[in-house]
C-alpha cells in the first residue's frame, strides 16, 4: 500500500510502498477513504513535542474508511462498516480515568499517528475498541475532520460549561476555530470570533458570529470588553500572547479553556486579577469516543458544517506547508 511515512524528524514526508497491515486480537483493518491533516501531524513529523514518536511511521489521526477485515474478539464492528479513527488509539480500559469517563487521560494510552500507526495512508490497523462508528449519510470526507478539530473543540465547549446567554470567545478561526464557533452557539453562546485574516471573519460571520473581531488592526481586549466581556474564552491559536489576550477579555467569574500548544509550553498568567475576578483556567484534550459519537450526531442531524479541501497524498508535504503559511481556509483532508 501507498503511505505518507516520516522517515527523520528533519526531512520531508515520503510517499512510499509499505506493507498493508493485518489485524490482531480486537483489531480491525480499514481501508482509508479521507484523512485529515491536523497541525500535530506536523508536530509529529517534526519531532517538536517533548514526547517523540520513533520514526519511521505513519502519521494521521483524522482517519475515515471502511472496515476490510477484523482480528479475532472483534464484535463492535463488521466488514463494510464505515469508521473513524481518532486520536485516542487505544488506552488500558481499567485505570481511574479509563473507568470514570476520562479515557484520555489515561497514562497508558497509545495515539494514533503518533505512537502507533496512523491514517495518511492507504489502509490501517485499529483497536476495533476505540474506532467509532461514522453514522449514514455522512461523507468521509468530512467526518474526518470532526475525528479530532470537530471532537477536540467540541469538549473545550463541554468543560468549559457553555450555557445559554453566555458570550463566547473563539480565539483563531481555523480548522478547529470554525467548528469551535459553531459547538459554542449550539449550547446558546453568543460568539465572537477572533482572527487576524478577513477572510476567517468572513467564514466565522458567515457560520453565525454575532461579533468579530480583527486582532491585527484592533485590541482584541478592548474590544470584547466593549461587549462586557467573555463569560467563556476558547484558544485555538498558539501564540503566548494570544493565550493571555484571551485571558484578559474575561469577565468575572469567566473560564479560560486553553487547547493550543505554543512552542515554548509558557504563557504570563496574572494572578492577582486571576484570583480576584474568579477566573478559571481550564486545559481540554480532545474527548472521548462518546463525545466523537456525539459530534458524529450532530453532524448527520445538519447542525454543523465542516468548511475542507482535499488533497491527494502525495501532496502531503505542500499540504504541510499551505497549513504554516496559512494559505487554508479551515481544513485538508488528504484522500489516498
Amino acid at each position: 500500500m501507498r503511505a505518507a511515512v516520516v522517515t527523520s524528524f528533519t526531512a520531508p514526508l515520503v510517499v512510499k510502498e509499505v506493507p498493508i497491515p493485518e489485524p490482531g486480537e480486537n483489531q480491525i483493518q480499514v481501508r482509508i477513504e479521507a484523512s485529515g491533516l491536523c497541525h500535530t501531524d506536523i508536530h509529529a513529523a517534526r519531532g517538536e513535542w517533548p514526547v517523540k514518536p520513533n520514526p519511521p511511521f505513519i502519521p494521521g489521526h483524522e482517519g475515515v474508511g471502511i472496515v476490510s477485515r477484523v482480528g479475532p474478539g472483534v464484535t463492535a464492528h463488521r466488514v463494510g462498516d464505515r469508521v473513524a479513527i481518532p486520536w485516542l488509539g487505544t488506552a488500558c480500559g481499567a485505570c481511574e480515568y479509563c473507568v470514570s469517563g476520562w479515557e484520555t487521560l489515561c497514562e497508558a494510552q497509545q495515539n494514533t499517528g503518533y505512537s502507533i500507526d496512523g491514517g495518511h495512508a492507504e489502509y490501517v490497523v485499529a483497536d476495533a475498541r476505540y474506532a467509532v462508528a461514522v453514522p449514514d449519510g455522512i461523507e468521509p470526507a468530512a467526518a474526518a475532520p470532526l475525528t479530532c478539530a470537530g471532537v477536540t473543540t467540541y469538549k473545550a465547549v463541554k468543560v468549559g460549561g457553555v450555557a445559554p446567554g453566555d458570550r463566547v470567545a473563539i480565539f483563531g478561526i481555523g480548522g478547529l476555530g470554525h467548528l469551535a464557533q459553531q459547538y459554542a452557539q449550539i449550547f446558546g453562546g453568543e460568539t465572537v470570533a477572533v482572527d487576524v485574516t478577513e477572510e476567517k471573519l468572513a467564514l466565522a460571520k458567515e457560520l453565525g458570529a454575532a461579533h468579530v473581531v480583527n486582532a491585527a488592526t484592533s485590541d482584541p481586549v478592548a474590544e470584547i470588553e466593549k461587549l462586557g466581556g467573555a463569560d467563556v474564552a476558547v484558544v485555538l491559536a498558539a501564540h503566548p500572547r494570544v493565550l493571555e489576550q484571551a485571558h484578559a477579555s474575561l469577565r468575572r467569574g469567566g473560564r479560560l479553556v486553553l487547547v493550543s500548544l505554543p512552542a515554548d509550553n509558557a504563557m504570563s498568567l496574572p494572578i492577582f486579577q486571576t484570583v480576584l475576578k474568579g477566573i478559571r483556567v481550564i486545559g481540554s484534550i480532545v474527548g472521548t469516543r462518546a463525545d466523537l459519537a456525539e459530534v458524529f450526531r450532530l453532524h448527520a442531524a445538519g447542525r454543523t458544517r465542516v468548511i475542507y479541501e482535499t488533497r491527494r497524498l502525495e501532496q502531503v508535504n505542500e499540504s504541510i506547508e499551505d497549513v504554516l503559511a496559512g494559505r487554508v481556509a479551515a481544513r485538508l483532508v488528504l484522500l489516498p
